[in-house]
């Protein structure tokens, strides 16, 4: 009898047993804590007041925070300019836009060293940032041209879209024109955005950054592009 009555307590002890474990693997209906998902925030100040801030405006964005400012500013004092706004806001990452033109070389190349060596990042255009804008339609890889020229090669290949680049007035970028540098090319099929961005890469491999302002012409605008479109 005493066996018997032992054996029912082990065998309740046993169930009890199993009755915890089930319970701890039973799943739980709770809901979790949710979890702020953190865009990052791109500062950009532009040297010109309209043409860059007209162009990087118009990127959607759709997991980053994107400010493009201009402010009428250059090379050096672009760039302390950039840590004065930088100041005022909290900024994961902040860019420098500006041009040599016909700025002094020691301002260029001293704009793009301070620029770097606080932690900026430098999306500078040799002559003019109009040669990011033509590397989408034209694989440029000379010298210097004028602003002029420029303007004039662009709107060469805007005519049969019934665009017109106002480099002069309005100095903006529509978006009728932004919409075609995200295009394709007709020619190779490719977008023209993914073309300038390998032209400007290769363009820039050519030479050996010692003296930027001699690097005509170059950009680096292609470095902030690439980097905005990961957040697209």
């Amino acid at each position: 009898m005493k066996n018997k009555e032992a054996q029912q307590a082990q065998d309740r002890k046993k169930h009890r047993e199993q009755l915890k474990g089930k319970r701890k693997t039973e799943p739980t209906f709770e809901r979790p804590d949710p979890q702020l998902i953190v865009r990052p925030s791109i500062l950009i100040v532009c040297e010109g007041k309209n043409t860059e801030p007209s162009y990087f405006n118009q990127f959607r964005m759709s997991s980053a925070i994107v400010k493009s400012v201009g402010e009428g500013y250059n090379t050096l004092s672009l760039v302390n300019r950039a840590k004065v706004l930088a100041g005022q806001g909290k900024y994961d990452q902040v860019w420098c836009v500006f041009d040599k033109d016909d700025f002094k070389e020691i301002d260029f190349n001293k704009a793009i060293t301070v620029a770097e060596s606080n932690g900026y990042g430098v999306a500078y255009s040799n002559q003019a940032f109009e040669y990011w804008l033509l590397l989408h339609f034209d694989d440029h890889q000379g010298g210097g041209m004028s602003i002029s020229e420029y303007h004039n090669k662009i709107n060469g290949f805007l005519n049969k879209y019934g665009i017109v680049y106002d480099g002069v007035k309005s100095k903006k970028i529509e978006r009728n024109f932004f919409d075609l540098l995200n295009g394709f090319d007709e020619k190779t099929s490719e977008r023209r955005l993914e073309l300038a961005i390998l032209r400007a890469k290769r363009n820039y491999a050519r030479f050996d950054h010692t003296n930027p302002s001699r690097e005509e012409s170059s950009t680096t605008v292609y470095k902030l592009v690439e980097e905005l479109t990961k957040y697209q």
